[in-house]
């Protein structure tokens, strides 16, 4: 579980599948009123308090993006905070849906998004996935200092999904920076058939 902060009443914090298997949770299951839910919740809060002093009295608005290969994006906004919201959570039973005063979008990409810290690993990564037919598709941002590679599912044989991005994984890592997010503040290097631009642009 990374926590980051992006403003004084917002954080990101980046869930692994392996994040929710090891608390017995599906990813399905994000959708749905669940004990298992809410205790991920619970201490999703706790170490966004322990680590950045994010309190999260008073209502929030949560966004959860579900992410094919990275796993769970959870955006939670504070709102303002009512008079009597001033207190830290407690472990009462009682007191805690009058803290955790939520309202959550749910929403799913399938895009497939890797980041890369040096644009050799990226010219690396497009000669691997076009040499071994897997994809010549893709498109390329620069966004927070690293490079972005974008794959729709669409354009990629479901077969062969795996390969794809155990390949990707070899050279960068999962982002978890949400697709709505890239396009609004990424910069946009190419825009299509980024894996056949690259590689027709770097032949060495």
């Amino acid at each position: 579980m990374k926590i980051e902060r992006l403003s004084q009443d917002k954080i990101r914090i980046f869930l692994t599948f392996d994040d929710l298997l090891e608390r017995g949770i599906q990813k399905d299951d994000m959708w749905r009123e669940i004990p298992k839910v809410h205790e991920l919740f619970s201490e999703m809060m706790d170490q966004a308090y322990s680590e950045l002093g994010f309190d999260a009295s008073g209502p929030l608005a949560v966004e959860v993006f579900a992410l094919p290969a990275q796993g769970m994006v959870v955006i939670v906004t504070r709102g303002k905070m009512n008079s009597h919201d001033g207190e830290r959570a407690t472990d009462d039973d009682d007191t805690e849906d009058e803290i955790y005063e939520m309202e959550v979008t749910l929403e799913q990409s399938d895009i497939v998004m890797y980041s890369f810290r040096e644009f050799e690993d990226v010219i690396s990564v497009c000669k691997q996935l076009k040499a071994s037919a897997l994809t010549d598709d893709g498109r390329l941002y620069s966004y927070n200092g690293k490079y972005i590679l974008a794959l729709e599912p669409a354009l990629i044989d479901s077969s062969r999904h795996n390969a794809v991005i155990a390949l990707l994984a070899e050279y960068g890592e999962a982002t978890s920076v949400t697709y709505a997010m890239l396009e609004e503040y990424g910069k946009v290097i190419m825009p299509e058939s980024a894996v056949r631009e690259v590689c027709n642009h770097f032949k060495y």
